[in-house]
């Protein structure tokens, strides 16, 4: 029993060590400060700015009138009064619209027809044609809801104006016999922020540390080469799991003032949705921040110079995104692309944080996200276990060459 916890008091006396001495070398490291800190710091208020404001408003539009009634003109009124829609001018025929368009001038053609007001005088169904830009998302949702909004506004008013014809009483036809109302849950005001953000700052969390992991690696390797296959900054005499899990650790408390700053700094800073308690999000954070320190230290055998981080990784950041289901659905990708998104800890991350922070869910609520993150940090573990004691292996032969 007395070996046993000597065991476990010398495995604790190297992790404390190897805590302490990556302490030492990420704080002399000024690359390594720039990805743990600078980077955390920065990247979330230059991302919200670019993204501020949060709506598509005033997008330039051609109108070509060809009924040139009282009945269009009014209904050009009505769109222009929508504030996604800005009407450039009248355009004398489609061919001039165009060439707006191609120009750049304008994003959408709204084409009135010639029959326009004949049709809707006679009860006949009248139409609109609508023309929009593709090139940009945000400005074709924003036209398409504000072209939907004033059809249904206009088949209202036309429908209490024909029974008032008729002579009956349209008090009760004021509205629609349906009313419509959108409610979006996380994101009330429509923003592109408040839908982007929460998912990005948990990217720029794992993204950021697995660099400044991966450059301290291929430093690491580079002194290696240096001095004859050891590294004279690194911990000697310690076991392969005492020296992951002291690095983890260092990592980890060195992101816990992060993840508060980009999940509680951030969204007040600039007024996102924010109806979790940190008493849900801190705790779920943790094996995010576990799977991305034993992630960071599984790759290192792939790093061998200071430059390899920025190779390997930083092209897997828009992969990352596109996996995470932030911009893509999940459930619509295949099952290649999902399993390979399940292996990422920002995965589940972005979708139990956004739970949290967006919708108020529970931790409880929160489970399959979070147990999820916990297997992560269990396999990566293994994986950094094995790569640790595979580069103490490989530095031991060049030694000894």
């Amino acid at each position: 029993m007395k070996r046993i916890f000597n065991d476990i008091g010398s495995w604790l006396n190297g992790v404390t060590r190897v805590f302490c001495n990556e302490w030492k070398i990420v704080g002399r490291d000024i690359g390594a400060l720039l990805f743990f800190l600078a980077l955390p710091l920065l990247y979330p208020i230059t991302y919200t700015l670019i993204y501020n404001p949060e709506v598509v408003q005033q997008v330039p539009v051609a109108v070509v009138d060809e009924c040139r009634s009282a009945a269009s003109r009014q209904f050009v009124r009505d769109a222009s009064a929508a504030p996604a829609i800005d009407m450039a001018g009248y355009a004398a025929n489609m061919n001039e619209a165009r060439r707006w368009m191609d120009e750049g001038k304008v994003f959408g053609i709204m084409r009135i027809p010639s029959d326009y007001a004949s049709n809707i005088a006679t009860g006949r169904q009248a139409t609109v044609e609508f023309y929009c830009d593709m090139s940009l998302l945000l400005r074709y949702r924003a036209l398409l809801s504000a072209i939907t909004e004033l059809q249904l506004k206009q088949t209202s008013d036309i429908t209490v104006e024909r029974v008032n014809v008729t002579g009956l009483q349209a008090t009760g036809l004021a509205k629609m016999p349906i009313d419509s109302h959108h409610s979006f849950l996380g994101d009330p005001e429509q923003g592109f922020a408040s839908f982007v953000m929460p998912g990005i700052v948990i990217l720029i969390l794992q993204q950021s540390m697995l660099l400044g992991i991966c450059l301290i690696g291929g430093t690491s390797r580079e002194r290696s080469r240096r001095n004859g296959g050891r590294d004279p900054m690194m911990v000697e005499g310690v076991s392969a799991s005492a020296s992951v899990w002291g690095k983890a650790l260092c990592y980890v408390v060195l992101y816990i003032p992060m993840t508060i700053y980009v999940t509680t700094c951030i969204p007040e800073m600039f007024d996102l949705p924010h109806y979790g308690s940190a008493l849900q999000y801190l705790p779920f954070m943790l094996p995010l921040l576990l799977a991305s320190a034993f992630l960071g230290q599984a790759l290192l055998p792939m790093m061998k110079e200071r430059e390899s981080a920025f190779l390997i990784l930083v092209f897997t950041s828009v992969v990352f995104l596109f996996l995470s289901g932030l911009t893509w659905p999940r459930y619509a990708m295949n099952s290649l692309w999902t399993w390979v998104g399940n292996l990422v800890p920002a995965t589940w991350g972005v979708e139990g944080f956004i739970r949290i922070n967006s919708n108020a869910a529970t931790l409880a609520e929160n489970a399959r996200p979070f147990m999820a993150l916990w297997i992560l940090s269990a396999v990566y573990f293994l994986c950094a276990w094995w790569a640790t004691a595979w580069i103490k292996v490989r530095s031991s032969r060049e030694a000894r060459a």
